[in-house]
């Protein structure tokens, strides 16, 4: 039924603009005159939360030379559902041209498919003052929303999308309350929907440079079947022209019925 192979990769595209959001944040660390003493990068990767503490855990105290303790702070982030969104839908039949591969061609894109792909970025911290530092140069960001700039189709770098992300809300887990050779994680998630609109396969033909209408005058007694009377045709002015050319158009009326 399908059979027609084509990827605009907006799933990766999604998952390298949503990281991008998140990957130039630092933590400042002060002493208690206000001096700073260090300035961190904090790492961001994708991966489950699940799995970064898991490693938190194996080793926290560097006992054996085995395994390296993960170093706080650091994010993650993971897509963990993609759903429908029937707000967002258009016609199916709708559709938009563009240039084709030469002046003879034109490419056609149908109405796209809208989806909501949910993220979940998880802040791992040692102190609370870490944490808090990444939660809050991040919020002020969303109202609840943040509109990025996509482009949706590789090969037409013309073609741009607002693509909006709305932060739905931010949970909180400390596992302070364990053993005491248990090593303490501050863990903040915030929930993210990003609105992505996915396209079908592009379709190429010919354009249309000739259109004719036949006008058409009904009468009774005649099966009402029409009796053609004029023929009007279009076309553009040049007839060679391109499709992102200025051009006119040249419309002549045939008459086809005598009346006398």
């Amino acid at each position: 039924m399908f059979g027609t192979w084509f990827y605009h990769e907006r799933i990766r595209k999604s998952v390298a603009l949503f990281g991008r959001l998140f990957n130039d944040l630092y933590v400042v660390r002060q002493n208690s005159s206000g001096a700073v003493i260090s300035t961190v990068k904090v790492p961001l990767s994708y991966a489950p939360k699940q799995k970064f503490l898991e490693r938190i855990r194996e080793n926290p105290d560097l006992t054996t030379d085995e395994k390296i303790a993960v170093k706080l702070p650091r994010m993650s982030f993971e897509i963990v559902g993609i759903s429908y969104d029937p707000t967002r839908q258009l016609q199916k039949n709708n559709s938009f041209l563009r240039k084709g591969s030469n002046a003879n061609q034109r490419t056609k894109f149908y109405s796209s498919v809208p989806y909501i792909v949910t993220f979940q970025l998880s802040i791992y911290a040692k102190t609370q003052d870490d944490a808090l530092q990444l939660v809050e140069q991040i919020i002020p960001y969303f109202g609840p929303q943040y509109s990025l700039t996509m482009k949706p189709f590789g090969d037409y770098s013309e073609i741009l999308e607002d693509v909006p992300v709305t932060l739905n809300g931010v949970t909180f887990t400390d596992d302070f309350e364990g053993s005491q050779e248990q090593r303490r994680t501050i863990i903040y998630t915030l929930d993210f929907d990003m609105k992505v609109n996915f396209y079908g396969p592009t379709n190429e033909g010919k354009i249309i440079r000739t259109a004719k209408i036949d006008l058409g005058l009904m009468e009774a007694g005649l099966n009402d079947s029409d009796i053609a009377v004029e023929r009007i045709t279009v076309t553009p002015d040049p007839i060679d022209v391109s499709i992102d050319s200025d051009y006119g158009f040249n419309t002549t009326i045939d008459l086809l019925f005598d009346s006398a």
